[in-house]
């Protein structure tokens, strides 16, 4: 990528420094100057150490684990930003935190995605850039311009390398269908459905298995992989449905709690991430691969400052 505005500011706060970095360097430009500093009671101070009047700055920051925390710094960066007249805030998210309380499952639940989206318009963002959302209606929640981009392509080009034979792309339950048949088609393979139940929140249960997996090779495909109890369950399951080998993949690597442990222990051969949440370094277990999601990102970023089509990415 050559010939870069020297307009386009991208800047990263606490969550993503590592990928944030990988993109700088895709882009060919130099992360913007930025100090992140917290009072004795936990309140977060920003400054931004460079002149940004009439820029377009992109902020990259996932709001993975600490959650809340990730979140605060990223609406006060956008106030510091519009308060120092840039000329668009566009907010880069890799891993949009609290996206699965999209809906009102049951009485007086908050719509907390809903939420988030309100307070990154209100504090000032002009566009937002994420990944794999994990329901596709929260590009409604916003009244802004969203790009959603899709790791699917990333996942599926890893799984073509490897040449695996005879395989069969799972969806761990009847939302992911969308998303397993995207690698279906790329993977040129059927798919298969986990019928599964969830009596409450990280806690689910298989009921039984829609489509052949008997001697095939499957691969779990998911967006979010937290406490890892549906992955793990949907990987024994399709041993016991006589699977022959048991990889899986996903988008965003939560893997908070006894994932990891669970991972460990299971029947799955290989996990598959990207690098749209850090892994800490107790999280990279000889299972674990991760990709990287920054050349997809950096080639988005270049198109949205260009004004040129995002969807030709995936064509």
């Amino acid at each position: 990528m050559q010939s870069i505005d020297p307009k386009l500011k991208v800047f990263t706060l606490s969550s993503n420094q590592g990928v944030a970095e990988e993109i700088a360097k895709v882009i060919g430009v130099e992360l913007g100057k930025i100090a992140v500093a917290r009072f004795s009671d936990g309140e977060i101070q920003i400054n931004i150490e460079e002149s940004i009047r009439g820029c377009d700055v992109y902020i990259i920051q996932s709001t993975s684990s600490p959650v809340n925390q990730n979140l605060m710094e990223l609406l006060i960066m956008i106030d510091a930003l519009k308060r120092a007249s840039a000329k668009t805030i566009n907010i880069v998210m890799p891993y949009y935190g609290y996206a699965r309380q999209d809906r009102k499952a049951r009485s007086r639940e908050p719509i907390t995605a809903k939420l988030v989206a309100n307070l990154i318009e209100t504090a000032g963002a002009t566009r937002v850039i994420t990944l794999d959302l994990h329901a596709p209606q929260i590009q409604g929640f916003f009244d802004i311009p969203i790009d959603h981009l899709m790791g699917v392509p990333i996942l599926a080009d890893y799984f073509n390398s490897k040449g695996l034979e005879d395989i069969v792309i799972v969806s761990p339950d009847h939302g992911g269908v969308t998303r397993a048949r995207k690698m279906a088609d790329r993977l040129k393979a059927p798919i298969a459905i986990i019928d599964k139940r969830r009596p409450k929140p990280n806690v689910a249960e298989v009921m039984n298995i829609v489509g052949n997996v008997q001697g095939k090779t499957a691969i779990l495909i998911d967006d979010i992989i937290d406490t890892a109890g549906t992955i793990t369950l949907a990987a024994n399951a399709l041993v016991e449905n006589g699977a022959s080998a048991v990889y899986a993949c996903c988008t965003h690597p939560v893997l908070s709690g006894p994932a990891i442990e669970r991972i460990q222990n299971s029947n799955i051969k290989e996990l598959v991430v990207t690098n749209s949440i850090a892994l800490h370094d107790d999280m990279r277990i000889e299972k674990i691969v991760e990709l990287s999601v920054a050349p997809l990102i950096a080639e988005a970023i270049v198109r949205v400052h260009e004004q040129e089509s995002i969807s030709a990415l995936f064509d």
